[in-house]
């Protein structure tokens, strides 16, 4: 039951077969038994308890909200929710209750979904694995401890995985970040569905490393009110879900105009509304040379080249395009992330909220020393770096120049659309997955460098993108393929991507 789709447990809700509130029990009991992986910051048992005891009884009285009612979610715990600790995986807001829901959480809620907890992050999302988070890292379902079974989506029998191989017990896989968590909680079937953040690949790269969907919207298109902010700029609340209809039918819940955020799409959405039958007939799909990158896996490379074959032989037009400026994308995004955190995270001084030292001599030390007490080496380097750049003296030679690299990078993707490059399909991640003994013996830069270089041009850009699982490589991990669309073309971007999710079968995972 719990690693059903959205649409089959609805179903099963709605059928009487199963209640919602023994459908969060049992959510809450598989959080409770994958605990030591760390995917919860906090588990709202009470809540759920009473969302779901409020769906029970919309069901008897024949008046339910929709699919996603009952169906209990996971929040990365950057959204605010109104009366529960928003920690941003920091010690800087371990005690922070926001006053107010954000609106794609409150949407989420309106529609009857019941929230099982919050999730962890990389501190204040600045991260690639999820294991920078004050609450200690999370660990992947994949290659841990935890006893779990593949079954293939169409039919096919459960069989015994591959075993992941580790240096020791001790050692575990990391579920990529920022929104590690979130992906987790899915993937360990303590949630259906997960809201992340993604500002440079971190709703994919988990999604990728966990073997799930993962979404990143337009720009614009789902609204960033109540997310604490990383980069204002690229930011973009983003889904992790089990099958592709799965994260349609929630974008299509959480799509809609938002005055509370001044950069959200004003226009009224089209629904996604994935038909039952989708093709890949008439597409034309373009594969980045760019993307062939120093690094890139055998394995990746040939997942790849199979998509691509698959696609031409359903009737796509598949060529190679090129994206020159996207190996200049991480150096950019170093200059501009480290330049809006500076920015961001100025308001953390312990006055109004947050961490506060205990320190007197002046508000100078109180400050100081409450960030240096509060916020981990990490955030600390990236404030430190982005008040360098923002210096008046430094600021043509960085700024200036990081926002020329990113509108040409925007322009390589206008000029694959103008070519009549209706998708643009590329790896997500180099290879298929790191242990954390090798990943934390690298330094924070190397490890976006090798996990955001396929991610971060789209944010760039602003366009939609979308991380798919596509076979497990030769060590039980998943490899994963990334399609992105023009900005708004999400409706063909999904289509394309349950076409190729229902061609290539991926494995589901099922925890036993």
């Amino acid at each position: 039951m719990l690693s059903s789709s959205i649409k089959q447990i609805s179903r099963r809700l709605q059928s009487g077969e199963v209640t919602a509130s023994e459908l969060v029990e049992n959510c809450l009991a598989r959080a409770h038994q994958t605990k030591d992986l760390n995917a919860f910051v906090t588990i709202t048992a009470d809540l759920a308890r009473e969302q779901a005891q409020q769906s029970d009884e919309r069901r008897r009285q024949g008046q339910p909200l929709g699919p996603l009612d009952g169906v209990p979610v996971s929040v990365k715990d950057n959204f605010c929710v109104r009366g529960a600790p928003t920690t941003c995986g920091s010690r800087m807001l371990a005690e922070f209750r926001p006053p107010y829901t954000a609106s794609v959480v409150r949407r989420l809620l309106r529609a009857g979904a019941c929230l099982i907890g919050k999730t962890n992050l990389d501190e204040f999302g600045m991260g690639v694995g999820t294991v920078d988070s004050f609450f200690g890292p999370t660990k992947n379902v994949w290659g841990s401890n935890v006893k779990y079974k593949l079954r293939y989506k169409y039919g096919e029998p459960a069989t015994d995985p591959p075993v992941p191989p580790r240096d020791s017990d001790e050692d575990f896989y990391i579920p990529g970040g920022s929104s590690g968590g979130s992906a987790v909680s899915v993937a360990s079937g303590s949630s259906f569905v997960a809201l992340g953040s993604d500002t440079g690949g971190s709703v994919r790269n988990p999604a990728a490393s966990c073997g799930l969907v993962g979404l990143k919207p337009s720009y614009g298109l789902l609204s960033r009110h109540g997310l604490v902010p990383l980069v204002h700029s690229m930011d973009a609340p983003g889904l992790l879900a089990r099958t592709v209809a799965d994260a349609a039918l929630v974008f299509d819940l959480l799509s809609a105009p938002d005055a509370l955020d001044s950069t959200c799409v004003a226009e009224a959405r089209t629904p996604v509304a994935l038909a039952e039958r989708c093709s890949a007939r008439g597409l034309v799909v373009g594969v980045p040379r760019e993307y062939h990158c120093p690094g890139v896996d055998s394995q990746v490379l040939d997942a790849w080249e199979a998509a691509a074959a698959e696609l031409a032989a359903g009737g796509a037009t598949v060529r190679q395009v090129s994206l020159p400026h996207t190996q200049h994308s991480i150096a950019c995004y170093s200059v501009l992330n480290a330049a809006e955190v500076a920015s961001n995270m100025a308001r953390y001084d312990g006055v109004e909220f947050g961490f506060r030292s205990t320190e007197h001599a002046s508000t100078e030390a109180m400050y100081a020393d409450g960030r240096r007490r509060a916020l981990n080496e990490v955030v600390r380097g990236r404030v430190l770096a982005g008040n360098y750049f923002l210096l008046r003296r430094h600021y043509d030679d960085y700024m200036v120049q990081a926002m020329r690299v990113r509108r040409l990078i925007q322009r390589d993707f206008e000029l694959a659309w103008r070519a009549g490059c209706h998708l643009l399909l590329t790896p997500v991640t180099l290879t298929d997955g790191h242990l954390h003994s090798e990943f934390v013996q690298r330094d924070s830069r190397t490890n976006t460098a090798a996990l955001d270089y396929c991610t971060q041009p789209a944010n760039m850009a602003g366009v939609p993108a979308v991380s798919l699982p596509v076979r497990l490589s030769s060590r039980g991990l998943p490899i994963s393929l990334q399609l992105m669309a023009p900005p708004l073309g999400e409706r063909r971007l999904l289509a394309a991507a349950r076409w190729l999710e229902r061609r290539l079968a991926f494995p589901r995972l099922e925890l036993v």
